[in-house]
């Protein structure tokens, strides 16, 4: 199908409906029709397993599932099932359901560099629960977070320290500081410059390059001399990574840590995890001050902690990490081979771990673009291929990765030629994509 054939009338008239009634017209900022070429955002009907389908009847294969969170593809029989099982029998009461227990203990078993472990329902109120947990714990007032990782929170303490700040008073983010990922000079020099201050270091323990040699191991070393807390955001290392995620496959243990997405396979479910003597700061067996940790009214929804508990019986059971790198690693071949044959190996780059593949568009000049990023995703989507990025589910299959290069192999050829005439306005057909953090709309 050629782009100018790709033509979504029932997909444009839906995403006019969404953004008349809710601002930005997606519930998170990353599904904004603003990240899709002008006209080709496809609004969804349904998906099963690795495949989607929009409101006009398209069909494409998906990558990026859920903003990561559908690991097992759509629909998954197992989850599904173990979510009708315990839907039937209700979902949540004035008082806790046995299922908590069963799912606590299923996930330390499942992560048992933790002790104990607490539910939400998104990653932000999980990441927030650590950082004021770090904070009572310590009596320090600052935070640093990673500056190499693009997000941890949709919380004051976080956003405000990005291009969308507004509302946030600045005294509240001046107490958040950045360091360098793989730097432990410069983390030392920041702790030290901070002595006796920094609560926590919250980072992502590993992202589009693995962790240098001895880097984590590093950061425990440096978190216990300077007295402070250290967290990992497993959001997206939980699972990919391994099912103890990065901490369990590089062996390194943080006081506390966060995983949410893969943890549901779509359903709304969050931990917090780590040490018993900090998380029982939150509960009711201590003699210091409480923290309010975590208390939401859905965090214990019996059907989200019976699709968690699916979900890593799953894993353990059918080796899916596993096969999420042997995934990933076809992918990333052939994705490389098509590139290099079109002559674009140097300009459309894959960055990240096999399970967690993300793609960069660099122009002539080996710069970031999001003009040719626009052609790109133009070239995918009219190929039957929906790819934000190009983070795989276990339910993709030979078959679907051999057409997701041939469309990669067809978009490189454009891409090439736009190369080639130093402007890729022709090819995009309206107006670029955007960056997600931006000051203005």
């Amino acid at each position: 199908m050629g782009t100018d054939e790709l033509l979504l009338p029932r997909s444009r008239q839906a995403n006019e409906r969404l953004h008349a009634m809710i601002p930005g017209g997606a519930h998170t900022y990353a599904k904004g029709d603003d990240q899709y070429p002008e006209n080709l955002a496809p609004v969804i009907s349904h998906g099963r397993g690795a495949h989607v389908w929009d409101v006009d009847g398209n069909r494409y294969v998906e990558y990026g599932s859920g903003l990561r969170s559908v690991s097992l593809g759509h629909a998954h029989p197992r989850v599904t099932e173990a979510v009708r099982r315990e839907i039937d029998r209700g979902s949540n009461f004035v008082r806790p359901s046995i299922v908590e227990a069963e799912a606590a203990e299923r996930f330390l078993a499942t992560v048992p560099t933790a002790e104990m472990v607490k539910f939400a329902k998104n990653g932000s109120d999980a990441t927030t629960a650590a950082v004021r947990l770090a904070r009572a714990v310590t009596g320090r007032p600052w935070v640093a977070v990673c500056g190499d990782h693009p997000f941890f929170s949709v919380d004051d303490w976080f956003i405000g320290t990005t291009p969308m700040s507004a509302g946030i008073p600045a005294r509240t983010t001046e107490l958040t500081v950045a360091f360098p990922y793989g730097d432990l000079a410069a983390t030392e020099e920041l702790l030290t410059r901070y002595r006796g201050e920094v609560a926590c270091l919250i980072l992502e323990p590993a992202g589009h390059t693995e962790p240098p040699p001895g880097y984590l191991a590093g950061l425990r070393e440096l978190a216990d001399r300077h007295g402070c807390v250290l967290i990992f955001d497993e959001m997206i290392t939980g699972f990919r990574w391994s099912e103890a995620g990065a901490q369990g496959l590089y062996g390194v243990t943080p006081d506390l840590s966060t995983f949410g997405k893969a943890l549901g396979n779509g359903f709304a479910v969050s931990a917090l995890a780590g040490r018993r003597a900090l998380m029982e700061r939150g509960g009711l067996r201590h003699s210091d001050e409480r923290v309010f940790l975590l208390s939401t009214t859905h965090g214990a929804e019996t059907h989200s902690l019976a699709a968690a508990m699916a979900v890593q019986t799953v894993y353990t059971e059918e080796g899916v990490t596993a096969r999420l790198h042997a995934l990933g690693e076809r992918l990333a071949a052939g994705v490389r081979e098509a590139a290099a044959g079109m002559g674009v190996g140097d300009h459309v780059v894959l960055r990240g771990r096999a399970s967690n593949l993300v793609f960069a568009t660099l122009d002539e000049n080996h710069r970031p673009s999001q003009r040719y990023r626009t052609l790109f995703l133009r070239r995918l989507l009219a190929g039957g291929v929906l790819a934000p990025s190009f983070v795989v589910s276990s339910a993709l299959d030979d078959t679907d990765i051999d057409h997701t290069v041939d469309v990669v192999a067809q978009a490189c050829a454009v891409y090439r030629k736009a190369l080639d005439a130093a402007d890729p306005t022709p090819w995009m057909a309206g107006r670029p994509v955007k960056p997600v953090f931006r000051r203005l709309a």
